[in-house]
């Protein structure tokens, strides 16, 4: 039995884990934080983390980039193991994160589905081969009209899988409306849509001469994230200090 504390419990994907975890025999929310707490049946809710009294083997956090830095030094202090699922952490944040994770085992991934997951293995090893025959690397990325980053850490993750297969030296372009120029060949660009409910689509698009690929994920349910998260919970649970990611989790 894993027993999660799972923080950002009452928003979106706090609701969707859950639920998840009512129907998982082999896991239990014990507590929830959220500082807009409202009432579970199953669990209490708390308003901050030094609130917290039950004991947990790893915390799952869906909440914001701004409650990152408390959590990351909670985690620490209290030896919980931690799956950040919070995505628009700022260069000095990702800094801490791997700092923490010399202390206590943290796992951060830009997108805990497994189809993204096995995406990210499929681009290391098509991109090279792409690349060297000369197509260009394009990515866009889909998501709801509440979403308060761009572009998002899947996309931003995607090109870092493409351009580390390649062997680095690939600029990110995000806006090409103030240059008036031919597309270098050493680029990649990103581009974000946001509107509607999409639940995150990302299409990479490799273009050729007179042909194109493209490696396409959909997510239609908010369902494949938590069920990451949850499956990400039972493989940290006791797992040594370290920084991990689905990729470890999938194997």
């Amino acid at each position: 039995m894993v027993n999660i504390l799972l923080h950002g419990a009452c928003g979106r994907m706090g609701h969707v884990i859950a639920e998840l975890a009512g129907s998982d025999p082999d896991v239990t929310i014990i507590a929830g934080v959220d500082a807009f707490g409202e009432a579970y049946s199953t669990f209490p809710v708390y308003r901050s983390l030094d609130e917290v009294k039950e004991s947990a083997d790893v915390i799952v956090d869906f909440s914001n980039a701004k409650a990152a830095d408390g959590l990351l030094a909670y985690a620490e202090e209290k030896k919980i193991p931690l799956v950040l699922c919070t995505t628009g952490l700022s260069e000095e944040q990702i800094r801490k994160v791997k700092e923490t994770s010399e202390k206590v085992a943290v796992l951060r991934s830009a997108n805990m589905s497994l189809g993204v997951n096995v995406l990210f293995k499929v681009l290391a090893e098509a991109a090279p081969t792409l690349a060297k025959a000369g197509f260009d690397i394009e990515i866009v990325e889909k998501h709801h009209n509440q979403k308060l980053d761009a572009p998002s850490g899947t996309a931003v993750s995607l090109a870092d899988v493409c351009n580390e297969a390649c062997g680095g030296g690939y600029e990110y372009v995000y806006d090409r409306s103030g240059r008036r120029e031919k597309r270098p060949e050493k680029e990649i660009g990103i581009s974000s849509v946001r509107g509607g409910t999409i639940v995150g689509d990302h299409d990479v698009i490799f273009a050729g001469q007179d042909e194109v690929v493209t490696f396409s994920h959909r997510a239609y349910s908010r369902a494949i994230f938590a069920n990451g998260a949850v499956s990400a919970a039972k493989f940290l649970k006791g797992r040594p200090a370290g920084l991990y990611d689905m990729q470890d989790v999938i194997g």
